[in-house]
Protein backbone atom coordinates (compact mmCIF):
# COMPACT_ATOMS: atom_id res chain seq x y z
CA UNK A 1 0.00 0.00 0.00
CA UNK A 2 1.44 3.06 -0.93
CA UNK A 3 2.53 5.71 1.56
CA UNK A 4 -0.08 9.16 1.82
CA UNK A 5 1.99 11.99 0.49
CA UNK A 6 3.75 15.05 2.53
CA UNK A 7 2.58 18.41 1.29
CA UNK A 8 5.89 19.37 -0.71
CA UNK A 9 6.20 22.92 0.76
CA UNK A 10 6.45 21.44 4.24
CA UNK A 11 8.68 18.24 3.17
CA UNK A 12 10.40 21.34 1.78
CA UNK A 13 10.66 23.26 4.92
CA UNK A 14 14.03 23.17 6.90
CA UNK A 15 13.86 20.99 10.30
CA UNK A 16 14.40 22.82 13.27
CA UNK A 17 17.65 24.28 13.64
CA UNK A 18 17.40 24.13 17.79
CA UNK A 19 16.32 20.60 17.59
CA UNK A 20 18.87 20.01 14.91
CA UNK A 21 21.63 21.14 16.99
CA UNK A 22 20.19 19.43 20.54
CA UNK A 23 20.89 16.81 18.81
CA UNK A 24 24.24 17.22 18.68
CA UNK A 25 24.29 16.45 22.60
CA UNK A 26 22.64 13.00 21.98
CA UNK A 27 24.47 10.60 23.87
CA UNK A 28 27.32 13.41 24.97
CA UNK A 29 28.45 13.97 28.48
CA UNK A 30 30.64 16.38 29.05
CA UNK A 31 34.04 17.03 31.93
CA UNK A 32 33.26 18.61 35.32
CA UNK A 33 35.57 21.03 34.30
CA UNK A 34 34.52 21.62 31.35
CA UNK A 35 30.38 21.89 31.70
CA UNK A 36 28.56 22.88 28.02
CA UNK A 37 27.31 25.98 28.06
CA UNK A 38 24.79 26.58 25.79
CA UNK A 39 24.43 29.18 23.57
CA UNK A 40 22.18 27.89 21.40
CA UNK A 41 18.47 28.99 22.29
CA UNK A 42 17.13 32.66 22.80
CA UNK A 43 14.59 31.10 25.65
CA UNK A 44 14.65 32.80 29.55
CA UNK A 45 15.61 29.77 31.66
CA UNK A 46 14.03 30.85 34.73
CA UNK A 47 10.11 30.94 35.70
CA UNK A 48 7.87 33.76 35.43
CA UNK A 49 7.75 36.31 38.82
CA UNK A 50 6.20 35.18 41.25
CA UNK A 51 3.38 37.89 40.92
CA UNK A 52 2.15 36.03 37.30
CA UNK A 53 2.88 33.04 38.81
CA UNK A 54 0.59 33.95 41.91
CA UNK A 55 -2.12 35.76 39.36
CA UNK A 56 -2.10 32.66 37.21
CA UNK A 57 -2.67 29.93 40.13
CA UNK A 58 -5.76 32.15 41.55
CA UNK A 59 -7.30 32.54 38.15
CA UNK A 60 -6.82 28.20 37.63
CA UNK A 61 -8.35 27.55 41.17
CA UNK A 62 -11.30 30.58 41.29
CA UNK A 63 -12.24 31.75 38.02
CA UNK A 64 -14.17 29.57 35.73
CA UNK A 65 -13.72 31.46 32.52
CA UNK A 66 -10.22 30.92 32.30
CA UNK A 67 -10.76 27.35 31.50
CA UNK A 68 -13.31 28.41 28.63
CA UNK A 69 -12.77 29.80 24.85
CA UNK A 70 -12.19 33.68 25.12
CA UNK A 71 -12.78 36.17 22.60
CA UNK A 72 -10.48 35.29 19.20
CA UNK A 73 -8.44 38.41 19.40
CA UNK A 74 -7.33 38.22 23.09
CA UNK A 75 -9.21 39.22 25.88
CA UNK A 76 -10.51 42.84 26.10
CA UNK A 77 -8.54 43.62 29.19
CA UNK A 78 -5.11 43.02 27.81
CA UNK A 79 -5.75 44.34 24.76
CA UNK A 80 -7.02 47.64 25.80
CA UNK A 81 -3.68 47.47 28.63
CA UNK A 82 -1.86 47.15 25.02
CA UNK A 83 -3.15 49.75 23.77
CA UNK A 84 -2.53 51.87 26.56
CA UNK A 85 0.93 51.04 27.13
CA UNK A 86 1.79 51.18 23.73
CA UNK A 87 0.29 54.78 23.02
CA UNK A 88 2.41 56.05 25.63
CA UNK A 89 5.78 54.16 24.64
CA UNK A 90 5.28 55.34 20.80
CA UNK A 91 4.19 58.61 21.75
CA UNK A 92 0.84 57.90 19.38
CA UNK A 93 -2.71 56.43 19.64
CA UNK A 94 -2.90 52.61 19.49
CA UNK A 95 -6.63 51.62 20.00
CA UNK A 96 -7.30 48.23 21.32
CA UNK A 97 -8.91 47.23 18.38
CA UNK A 98 -6.04 47.43 16.68
CA UNK A 99 -4.65 44.61 18.66
CA UNK A 100 -4.64 41.30 18.85
CA UNK A 101 -3.49 38.53 21.47
CA UNK A 102 -1.48 35.63 19.57
CA UNK A 103 -0.58 32.63 20.89
CA UNK A 104 3.13 33.39 21.06
CA UNK A 105 4.83 36.02 18.68
CA UNK A 106 5.88 33.16 15.76
CA UNK A 107 1.81 32.23 15.09
CA UNK A 108 1.82 36.90 14.52
CA UNK A 109 4.01 36.46 12.24
CA UNK A 110 2.48 33.44 10.50
CA UNK A 111 -1.16 35.17 10.67
CA UNK A 112 0.86 38.16 9.48
CA UNK A 113 2.36 37.13 6.18
CA UNK A 114 -0.78 34.85 5.55
CA UNK A 115 -2.86 37.86 5.48
CA UNK A 116 -0.87 39.32 2.87
CA UNK A 117 0.90 36.88 0.85
CA UNK A 118 -0.03 32.88 -0.83
CA UNK A 119 1.89 30.95 -2.93
CA UNK A 120 4.79 32.21 -5.46
CA UNK A 121 4.32 35.69 -3.20
CA UNK A 122 7.40 37.24 -2.12
CA UNK A 123 8.53 38.76 0.73
CA UNK A 124 11.74 40.52 1.62
CA UNK A 125 13.80 39.06 4.58
CA UNK A 126 16.87 40.96 5.74
CA UNK A 127 19.94 37.81 5.58
CA UNK A 128 21.03 36.67 8.02
CA UNK A 129 17.01 35.86 8.83
CA UNK A 130 15.55 34.74 11.58
CA UNK A 131 14.80 30.72 11.05
CA UNK A 132 11.24 30.34 11.90
CA UNK A 133 10.13 33.56 9.50
CA UNK A 134 12.15 31.53 6.41
CA UNK A 135 10.26 28.02 7.66
CA UNK A 136 6.67 29.86 7.88
CA UNK A 137 7.41 30.95 4.19
CA UNK A 138 8.38 27.94 3.07
CA UNK A 139 5.29 26.16 4.12
CA UNK A 140 2.98 28.29 2.52
CA UNK A 141 5.16 27.89 -0.62
CA UNK A 142 6.14 31.79 -0.50
CA UNK A 143 9.44 32.81 -1.37
CA UNK A 144 12.07 34.17 1.14
CA UNK A 145 13.92 37.25 -1.21
CA UNK A 146 17.08 37.47 0.79
CA UNK A 147 18.16 41.37 1.05
CA UNK A 148 22.15 41.29 2.23
CA UNK A 149 23.00 43.36 5.43
CA UNK A 150 26.36 45.39 5.90
CA UNK A 151 29.10 45.41 7.78
CA UNK A 152 27.22 47.07 10.66
CA UNK A 153 24.84 44.04 10.33
CA UNK A 154 22.11 46.88 9.20
CA UNK A 155 20.00 46.64 5.69
CA UNK A 156 19.93 49.21 3.70
CA UNK A 157 16.75 50.51 1.60
CA UNK A 158 18.08 51.05 -1.44
CA UNK A 159 19.27 47.29 -1.71
CA UNK A 160 15.48 46.42 -0.41
CA UNK A 161 13.71 48.61 -3.55
CA UNK A 162 16.13 46.96 -5.93
CA UNK A 163 14.46 43.53 -4.81
CA UNK A 164 11.12 44.74 -5.45
CA UNK A 165 8.99 42.94 -7.54
CA UNK A 166 5.50 42.87 -8.91
CA UNK A 167 4.78 39.20 -6.15
CA UNK A 168 6.67 41.54 -3.63
CA UNK A 169 4.06 41.84 -0.50
CA UNK A 170 5.99 43.04 2.23
CA UNK A 171 9.13 43.30 4.17
CA UNK A 172 10.10 42.14 7.30
CA UNK A 173 12.36 43.42 9.88
CA UNK A 174 13.75 41.99 13.55
CA UNK A 175 14.85 44.52 15.84
CA UNK A 176 16.68 44.06 18.18
CA UNK A 177 17.46 41.64 15.71
CA UNK A 178 17.30 37.87 15.68
CA UNK A 179 20.29 36.55 14.71
CA UNK A 180 22.80 39.65 15.07
CA UNK A 181 21.37 41.42 18.21
CA UNK A 182 21.88 44.71 15.65
CA UNK A 183 19.22 47.27 16.93
CA UNK A 184 17.75 49.32 13.90
CA UNK A 185 17.82 53.12 13.92
CA UNK A 186 14.40 54.73 14.16
CA UNK A 187 15.43 57.01 11.05
CA UNK A 188 16.53 53.35 9.60
CA UNK A 189 12.73 52.33 10.29
CA UNK A 190 11.21 55.34 8.89
CA UNK A 191 13.20 54.45 5.61
CA UNK A 192 11.94 51.48 5.42
CA UNK A 193 8.37 52.53 6.50
CA UNK A 194 8.55 55.03 3.70
CA UNK A 195 9.63 52.70 1.05
CA UNK A 196 6.83 50.21 1.48
CA UNK A 197 4.06 52.81 1.79
CA UNK A 198 5.31 54.46 -1.84
CA UNK A 199 5.64 50.28 -3.15
CA UNK A 200 2.38 49.98 -1.50
CA UNK A 201 3.91 47.02 0.62
CA UNK A 202 3.38 45.54 4.10
CA UNK A 203 6.02 46.34 6.63
CA UNK A 204 6.26 43.84 9.26
CA UNK A 205 8.36 44.64 12.20
CA UNK A 206 9.15 42.36 14.94
CA UNK A 207 10.44 43.19 18.16
CA UNK A 208 9.92 40.71 20.15
CA UNK A 209 12.97 41.85 21.95
CA UNK A 210 12.45 45.26 22.82
CA UNK A 211 12.30 45.53 25.90
CA UNK A 212 16.56 44.94 25.81
CA UNK A 213 17.15 48.10 23.96
CA UNK A 214 20.50 49.92 24.89
CA UNK A 215 19.34 53.37 24.53
CA UNK A 216 15.85 55.41 25.99
CA UNK A 217 13.22 56.78 24.64
CA UNK A 218 10.81 55.07 21.83
CA UNK A 219 12.26 52.18 19.50
CA UNK A 220 10.82 54.07 16.63
CA UNK A 221 8.66 56.54 15.05
CA UNK A 222 6.72 54.34 13.38
CA UNK A 223 2.97 54.41 14.53
CA UNK A 224 3.42 58.57 14.22
CA UNK A 225 3.65 58.25 10.49
CA UNK A 226 0.42 59.20 8.77
CA UNK A 227 -1.13 56.42 7.43
CA UNK A 228 0.50 53.57 9.25
CA UNK A 229 -2.42 51.42 9.52
CA UNK A 230 -2.39 50.45 5.80
CA UNK A 231 1.78 49.33 6.03
CA UNK A 232 2.79 48.88 9.00
CA UNK A 233 2.37 45.26 10.89
CA UNK A 234 3.92 45.11 14.60
CA UNK A 235 4.71 41.98 16.44
CA UNK A 236 5.40 41.53 20.05
CA UNK A 237 6.50 38.77 22.44
CA UNK A 238 5.50 38.54 26.30
CA UNK A 239 8.20 35.23 26.31
CA UNK A 240 11.19 36.91 27.06
CA UNK A 241 10.76 39.84 29.27
CA UNK A 242 7.97 38.13 31.17
CA UNK A 243 9.12 34.80 30.97
CA UNK A 244 6.15 33.27 29.77
CA UNK A 245 7.35 30.90 26.84
CA UNK A 246 5.42 27.90 28.03
CA UNK A 247 2.30 30.12 27.84
CA UNK A 248 2.56 31.61 24.05
CA UNK A 249 1.58 34.92 24.63
CA UNK A 250 2.32 37.49 22.02
CA UNK A 251 0.61 40.60 20.16
CA UNK A 252 0.09 42.01 17.29
CA UNK A 253 -0.64 45.55 16.34
CA UNK A 254 -2.27 46.59 12.87
CA UNK A 255 -5.38 48.43 11.07
CA UNK A 256 -8.70 46.84 11.66
CA UNK A 257 -9.44 45.86 8.17
CA UNK A 258 -6.05 43.54 8.49
CA UNK A 259 -7.33 42.78 11.65
CA UNK A 260 -10.45 41.36 10.18
CA UNK A 261 -8.59 39.08 7.81
CA UNK A 262 -6.09 37.77 10.56
CA UNK A 263 -8.78 36.82 12.47
CA UNK A 264 -9.88 34.10 10.20
CA UNK A 265 -6.31 32.55 10.54
CA UNK A 266 -6.31 32.68 14.73
CA UNK A 267 -9.87 31.19 15.03
CA UNK A 268 -8.50 28.56 12.60
CA UNK A 269 -5.57 27.64 14.53
CA UNK A 270 -5.89 28.64 18.17
CA UNK A 271 -9.24 29.78 18.50
CA UNK A 272 -7.84 31.73 21.38
CA UNK A 273 -5.00 32.50 23.07
CA UNK A 274 -4.48 30.90 26.66
CA UNK A 275 -6.20 32.52 29.14
CA UNK A 276 -4.20 31.95 31.72
CA UNK A 277 -1.26 32.93 29.96
CA UNK A 278 -3.04 35.86 28.90
CA UNK A 279 -4.00 36.73 32.85
CA UNK A 280 0.09 36.56 33.50
CA UNK A 281 0.87 38.76 30.77
CA UNK A 282 -1.50 41.49 32.12
CA UNK A 283 -0.54 41.12 35.29
CA UNK A 284 3.36 41.67 33.71
CA UNK A 285 2.28 44.79 31.76
CA UNK A 286 0.38 46.32 34.92
CA UNK A 287 3.26 44.98 37.66
CA UNK A 288 6.28 44.12 36.71
CA UNK A 289 7.92 47.33 34.87
CA UNK A 290 11.04 46.98 37.56
CA UNK A 291 11.49 42.97 37.03
CA UNK A 292 12.03 43.56 33.48
CA UNK A 293 14.30 46.83 33.55
CA UNK A 294 16.21 44.80 35.61
CA UNK A 295 16.14 42.40 33.75
CA UNK A 296 17.36 44.72 30.69
CA UNK A 297 20.03 45.92 32.68
CA UNK A 298 21.76 42.76 33.58
CA UNK A 299 21.36 41.98 29.65
CA UNK A 300 23.30 44.90 29.13
CA UNK A 301 26.18 44.25 31.56
CA UNK A 302 26.54 41.02 30.35
CA UNK A 303 26.48 42.18 26.61
CA UNK A 304 29.57 44.67 27.94
CA UNK A 305 31.48 41.97 28.91
CA UNK A 306 31.11 40.23 25.86
CA UNK A 307 31.95 43.53 23.78
CA UNK A 308 34.99 44.22 26.17
CA UNK A 309 36.71 40.24 25.90
CA UNK A 310 36.20 40.79 22.11
CA UNK A 311 37.74 44.30 22.28
CA UNK A 312 40.90 42.61 24.18
CA UNK A 313 40.96 39.76 21.86
CA UNK A 314 39.61 36.41 20.90
CA UNK A 315 42.15 35.05 19.06
CA UNK A 316 41.26 35.78 15.17
CA UNK A 317 38.03 35.66 15.88
CA UNK A 318 35.25 38.72 15.48
CA UNK A 319 32.33 40.25 16.76
CA UNK A 320 30.20 41.79 13.92
CA UNK A 321 27.11 42.34 16.07
CA UNK A 322 25.80 42.17 19.81
CA UNK A 323 22.25 42.73 21.08
CA UNK A 324 19.49 41.96 23.29
CA UNK A 325 20.03 38.28 23.47
CA UNK A 326 22.61 37.53 21.51
CA UNK A 327 26.04 38.20 19.51
CA UNK A 328 27.27 37.47 16.25
CA UNK A 329 30.46 36.42 15.27
CA UNK A 330 33.19 35.48 12.42
CA UNK A 331 35.28 32.64 12.77
CA UNK A 332 38.72 32.76 11.03
CA UNK A 333 38.82 28.75 10.31
CA UNK A 334 39.17 27.02 6.59
CA UNK A 335 35.94 25.52 7.61
CA UNK A 336 32.27 25.90 7.05
CA UNK A 337 30.47 27.20 10.31
CA UNK A 338 28.58 23.68 10.78
CA UNK A 339 31.58 21.79 11.19
CA UNK A 340 32.80 24.67 13.11
CA UNK A 341 29.93 24.64 15.48
CA UNK A 342 30.00 20.82 16.16
CA UNK A 343 33.91 21.09 16.72
CA UNK A 344 32.96 23.34 19.62
CA UNK A 345 30.72 21.30 20.70
CA UNK A 346 33.64 18.11 21.18
CA UNK A 347 36.56 20.39 21.82
CA UNK A 348 35.30 23.11 24.45
CA UNK A 349 31.51 21.98 25.40
CA UNK A 350 30.12 25.05 23.54
CA UNK A 351 26.90 24.67 21.77
CA UNK A 352 26.56 27.52 18.84
CA UNK A 353 24.35 27.76 15.91
CA UNK A 354 26.18 28.25 12.80
CA UNK A 355 25.45 30.88 10.82
CA UNK A 356 24.37 28.96 7.40
CA UNK A 357 20.87 28.02 10.01
CA UNK A 358 19.95 31.83 9.26
CA UNK A 359 21.03 32.36 5.54
CA UNK A 360 20.18 30.51 2.06
CA UNK A 361 22.38 27.61 1.21
CA UNK A 362 25.73 28.36 0.05
CA UNK A 363 25.72 31.85 1.61
CA UNK A 364 29.65 32.34 1.71
CA UNK A 365 29.57 34.94 4.65
CA UNK A 366 26.65 32.32 6.63
CA UNK A 367 29.47 29.99 6.21
CA UNK A 368 31.71 32.26 8.50
CA UNK A 369 29.55 33.06 11.50
CA UNK A 370 27.87 31.77 14.36
CA UNK A 371 25.51 33.30 16.70
CA UNK A 372 25.90 33.01 20.17
CA UNK A 373 22.67 33.35 22.67
CA UNK A 374 24.55 35.22 25.55
CA UNK A 375 21.71 36.49 27.62
CA UNK A 376 21.50 32.75 29.51
CA UNK A 377 24.88 33.08 30.68
CA UNK A 378 26.11 35.14 33.56
CA UNK A 379 28.92 37.27 33.12
CA UNK A 380 31.26 34.48 34.26
CA UNK A 381 30.41 32.45 31.78
CA UNK A 382 30.81 34.73 29.11
CA UNK A 383 34.15 35.54 30.36
CA UNK A 384 34.68 31.50 29.96
CA UNK A 385 33.10 31.25 26.39
CA UNK A 386 35.38 33.79 25.58
CA UNK A 387 38.72 31.85 27.00
CA UNK A 388 37.36 28.41 25.47
CA UNK A 389 36.96 30.52 21.88
CA UNK A 390 40.07 31.62 22.37
CA UNK A 391 41.91 28.12 23.19
CA UNK A 392 39.71 25.95 20.44
CA UNK A 393 41.79 25.01 17.16
CA UNK A 394 39.68 22.53 14.66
Amino acid sequence: MPAAPFNPALAGAAASPIMTAQGWLRGRTFPDDRPLINLSQAAPLGPPPLALREAMARAALSEGAAHLYGPVPGDDALRAEIASRWSALYAAPVDAAEVAVTSGCNEGFAAAILSLAGAGDEVILPNPWYFNHKMWLDMIGAKAVPLSVGEDCLPDPAAARALITPRTRAIALVTPNNPTGAEYPPALLDAFFDLAAEAGLALVVDETYRDYLGPEGPPHRLFQHHGWRDTLIQLYSFSKAYRLTGHRVGALVAGPARQGQIEKFLDTVTICPSRIGQIAALEGLRTQSAFVAAQAAEFLARRQVLEAEFAHGVGAWRLLGAGAYFAWVAHPFEMAAEDVAKELVTRQSLLALPGTMFAPPGDAAAGRTLRLAFANVDRDGIRETARRLRMFAP
